[in-house]
Order: C-alpha cells, then sequence, then structure tokens
C-alpha cells in the first residue's frame, strides 16, 4: 500500500517528490531539529542519502509510511509512523522547523498519525521515543493520551523515553490543542 496523502485542520501530509530534496535537508540540517532526531545531526551528504532512501528503499518497497508536511504549500516538517525493534511496535516521528514551533502543528501532526496508526494500519498501539530532556515532546504526547513506558540508556549517557498510546484512548482522550511543536 503507497503511502496516502492526509489532511488535518491547517496542514497537509503527503508523500514527498524528488523537488523536496534541498528542503528536506535544510530541515535535518537544522540543529535545532535534528538534536532529537535519531543519532542527531549528520553530514548534507548523510541527510541527501537519507531523503534518496526514502525514494529507493521505503517506498519503492513500502516499507511504512513517510510524509512531507506541508502548511499554505510550504514544507515545514516531516512525519512518518514505522515498525521498530525498540518499542516492539509502530513508532510515530516527526519534526517541523524551528518556525512552526509554538503553533499546534505537532499536535495535529501526532494526531493525525495516531488515527492513522489506529484507523488505517489497525493498531492497537502506538509508540513514541523521546529524548528525556525535549520537554515539549513529552509534555504534547502526554495531552495525547500517552503514557510512559520505560527508559533506555543510551550509549552517550542521555535517556530516552519510551511512551504508548493504546487505541483505547481515543474515545476516552479529547485532548485541547497543545502548543508545541519540537520533533520527536
Amino acid at each position: 500500500m503507497a503511502t496516502p496523502t492526509l489532511n488535518t485542520e491547517r496542514l497537509l501530509l503527503e508523500p514527498y517528490s524528488p523537488a523536496d530534496e534541498d528542503a528536506f535537508v535544510e530541515l535535518f540540517q537544522d540543529t535545532r531539529v535534528s538534536r532529537w532526531m535519531g543519532d542527531g545531526t549528520k553530514s548534507e551528504a548523510e541527510d541527501r542519502a537519507m531523503f534518496q532512501r526514502v525514494f529507493s528503499k521505503v517506498y519503492a518497497q513500502e516499507l511504512f509510511d513517510v510524509w512531507a508536511v506541508r502548511h499554505d504549500g510550504r514544507l515545514i516538517g516531516h512525519a512518518e509512523i514505522k515498525p521498530t525493534e525498540e518499542v516492539s511496535g509502530h513508532e510515530l516521528v516527526y519534526a517541523l522547523e524551528p518556525d512552526a514551533w509554538g503553533h499546534g502543528f505537532g499536535t495535529e501532526i501526532a494526531r493525525a498519525l495516531i488515527a492513522y496508526g489506529h484507523d488505517v494500519l489497525g493498531l492497537t498501539e502506538v509508540h513514541a521515543t523521546v529524548a528525556a530532556e525535549n520537554t515539549a515532546s513529552l509534555v504534547l504526547l502526554d495531552r495525547l493520551g500517552f503514557r510512559y513506558v520505560r527508559d533506555i540508556a543510551e550509549d552517550d549517557g542521555t535517556t530516552t523515553r519510551v511512551l504508548t498510546r493504546s487505541a483505547a484512548a481515543d474515545t476516552a482522550d479529547e485532548a485541547p490543542e497543545a502548543a508545541a511543536g519540537q520533533p520527536l
């Protein structure tokens, strides 16, 4: 199944196009964003290679869903939901450019990914992994019904929090819009 287009109140989540490469690289080269993503900031060449893998591997083999996040036609972020061994299930991931922080876009993205995971993929749980220092994302996810599961001690001495949200929370949680925007 190819990655579908998702719409929120203000955002369009759609598969990347080759023309998005420079904006993608710019997003991940911003250390304010990449410090929260995976192993942190990578070289420009590594980010370009990662963008190419979205097409040559992820989309081509339909491994998982990856979206360009647009507001008013401009790429402002990245989103995905993917299976990971670290959480023994599907993890949602998103990143927003710093100018998009504090406008509730993170909440819109997270809600769209939660709904997609539960309603389309049929997942009973969705997970998130967040640096313990990333309080904005931790607060946002708490407001959306994610619950703390455990900590992972990373090789560099930092701590990553594992959070889970069950499908049962969908009917019990009508969380208000959170003003957050830090990527997971």
